[in-house]
């Protein structure tokens, strides 16, 4: 099993970034898929989330109508569309895959929101 983050890096407010999570070792498809951050000091947060089908989706109210969660069952990969990126956007972004007691996380990639 394996989750693999890319996309983060260096960006200015109210910039944007596309976060992605290429998965392999496991049947995508069934698996609810989630975006979680944390930042130094602070507890993990979820920040989005989306079902196996990407039919439904959820957002944390810091991140509503700026973040876009989607997916590619195809491709095994979800995807973290990131815009009007703010310094408290700052964090390490973690994948997280979910199907019943089966639970397993990326290794991150950081985003860093600075001028």
């Amino acid at each position: 099993v394996q989750l693999v983050e890319s996309g983060g890096g260096l960006v200015q407010p109210g910039g944007s970034l596309r976060l992605s999570c290429a998965a392999s070792g496991f049947t995508f498809s069934v698996y609810a898929m989630s975006w979680f951050r944390q930042a130094p000091g602070q507890e993990r947060e979820l920040v989005a989330a989306i079902t196996s089908a990407g039919g439904s989706t959820n957002y944390a109210d810091a991140v509503k109508g700026r973040f876009t969660v989607s997916r590619d069952n195809a491709k095994k990969t979800v995807y973290l569309q990131m815009n009007s990126l703010k310094p408290e956007d700052t964090a390490g972004y973690y994948c997280n895959a979910r199907y019943g007691v089966n639970d397993h996380w990326g290794q991150g990639t950081q985003v860093t929101v600075s001028s």
